[in-house]
């Protein structure tokens, strides 16, 4: 483990809420009273572990004055911003709780619908995703967040309405068995859902961002993509690369070793080959099938021997 041993307490926690922010100090009392209220209000035991990926404004400062005068207010501040993922990546490293739920600190996740998520994991379910069925969103966001669904929905067989929901509740053993990494929290509950775990979505409110800005941006689209690409990889072939590879490697040679049977009937037939393009495509193809195969070899071993490892510079704790 990259970090530091957990303080253990003995006093039971029902629901741990993991909250990544950026910059977003003005949100952060209102969101913390909401969580207040909604989770004492239902009668449940919880924390409140803010993530601070890295702020310029005064978030962590204000989390400080929070904690003072609330102990179930825990903190992480990194030093710079290293993403989404690795914030809910060292925020599953710390909880406490029971049950993990995760929400945005920008105010748009309502924390009225926590008890309701958590109560869903009690029926069976081991991870709640929520659904922002009435967006508050620019109608750009909302169409590419559609697209990215369907994509991810046909590519997973997961079917739901919102992978990137912020709000999701957890079984405790469900964050403990998911790998988070890069900008795989998109993905979360494909990832859960390939791991054998109970995946369920239920629509919740969504509010206007009433401060700062959003952090969404047109490089969303292509990163998208090339981390579905990576979760599809990771959950399907991290333990056998040479399926993968190989699969490929040979089609391909076997494409490019049929031309060649069909080129060497052709010159025992005494027709001219030499100069045929189709001699180069064929052993362009058996070359590239090989070199696949070789591929998948070396990753088999690197599989083997290599463990994924990250490290996040931590700058201060609030235990």
């Amino acid at each position: 483990m990259p970090y530091e041993n957990l303080v253990v307490v003995k006093d039971k926690i029902d629901v741990s809420i993991v909250v990544p922010l950026l910059n977003e100090a003005e949100s952060l009392p209102e969101l913390y009273q909401r969580i207040v209220a909604s989770l004492e209000g239902a009668g449940i035991s919880f924390e409140v572990v803010f993530v601070d990926d890295g702020s310029r404004d005064s978030s962590f400062e204000t989390i400080r004055r929070l904690r003072e005068n609330d102990d179930r207010v825990r903190a992480i501040r990194f030093r710079r911003n290293y993403g989404k993922s690795a914030a809910l990546a060292v925020g599953f490293e710390a909880v406490r709780g029971d049950a993990v739920v995760t929400m945005d600190a920008d105010l748009q996740d309502d924390p009225a619908e926590v008890p309701r998520m958590v109560g869903l994991l009690g029926t069976g379910y081991d991870l709640v995703s929520g659904w922002k069925k009435t967006r508050k969103d620019s109608l750009s966001k909302r169409f590419s967040s559609k697209l990215f669904n369907w994509v991810t929905g046909f590519v997973s067989g997961l079917r739901l309405h919102d992978f990137n929901c912020g709000l999701k509740a957890y079984r405790s053993n469900v964050v403990g068995a998911i790998p988070i990494y890069g900008e795989l929290h998109r993905y979360l509950p494909v990832l859960a859902h390939w791991a054998g775990f109970r995946v369920t979505e239920t629509p919740v409110l969504h509010h206007p961002r009433k401060h700062g800005r959003s952090k969404f941006g047109l490089g969303r689209f292509t990163h998208g993509f090339f981390d579905l690409i990576t979760v599809y990889f990771v959950s399907n072939y991290t333990r056998r690369p040479l399926h993968l590879f190989g699969t490929f490697g040979l089609l391909f040679f076997s494409i490019g070793f049929g031309l060649g049977l069909y080129l060497t009937s052709l010159w025992l037939s005494g027709v001219g080959i030499g100069t045929r393009p189709l001699l180069q495509f064929s052993v362009l193809l058996m070359v590239l099938g090989i070199q696949l195969v070789s591929m998948g070899l070396i990753a088999e071993m690197i599989a083997h021997q290599a463990r994924r490892t990250e490290d996040y510079a931590v700058h201060e704790r609030l235990e």
